[in-house]
């Protein structure tokens, strides 16, 4: 009875670690000016940027950081930088840019110094020409200083009858 007992519990935990799998870490790059970086990045079905994003889709990013003080609300900015000399600010729908409501693993505002999170960040990919683009995603606290920042390149590409995020994560 007890072989089966620990052949059972066995099962449970090893299915408990596959459900928390994360995906495979993303290269990205430093932002400038000296910005806190993540411990670590991953974009769903990308390793090797330039990222290949559907347009008119939905791309996450999981983004693990580290806090060096009291935060009581953090929001995503991102800016895009086309032909490597046009750079805007990428709008996004404030439940989209509210980084609190979309920490991960049971963390949740305020946090802490010292504090490690993961956040989920759902980037919505507008309906653009199908160009390159570097993005720039800054985590901005309260007082508008950046918790963490980093650079990703991308490559804006067509759906192929409707492709979505999902279909994409299957790649990998």
């Amino acid at each position: 009875m007890q072989v089966q007992t620990f052949i059972l519990i066995s099962l449970g935990l090893l299915s408990l670690a596959g459900a928390q799998q994360k995906h495979p870490a993303t290269e990205v790059k430093r932002c400038s000016g000296n910005k806190p970086f993540p411990l670590e990045v991953r974009v769903h079905g990308c390793v090797t940027p330039p990222c290949q994003i559907v347009k008119g889709s939905t791309q996450d990013f999981e983004i693990d950081f580290a806090v060096d003080k009291y935060i009581t609300k953090l929001t995503t900015l991102v800016k895009a930088t086309t032909l490597g000399i046009i750079t805007v600010p990428y709008e996004l729908p404030a439940d989209v840019a509210a980084v609190c409501p979309n920490l991960q693993y049971g963390a949740y505002c305020p946090l802490y110094d010292t504090e490690d999170v993961s956040y989920l960040f759902s980037f919505p990919i507008g309906e653009y020409p199908e160009i390159g683009v570097k993005i720039e995603i800054y985590l901005v606290d309260q007082d508008g200083e950046t918790a963490t920042c980093f650079v990703c390149d991308i490559k804006v590409v067509k759906g192929n009858g409707g492709n979505s995020v999902n279909q994409l994560d299957n790649l990998n």
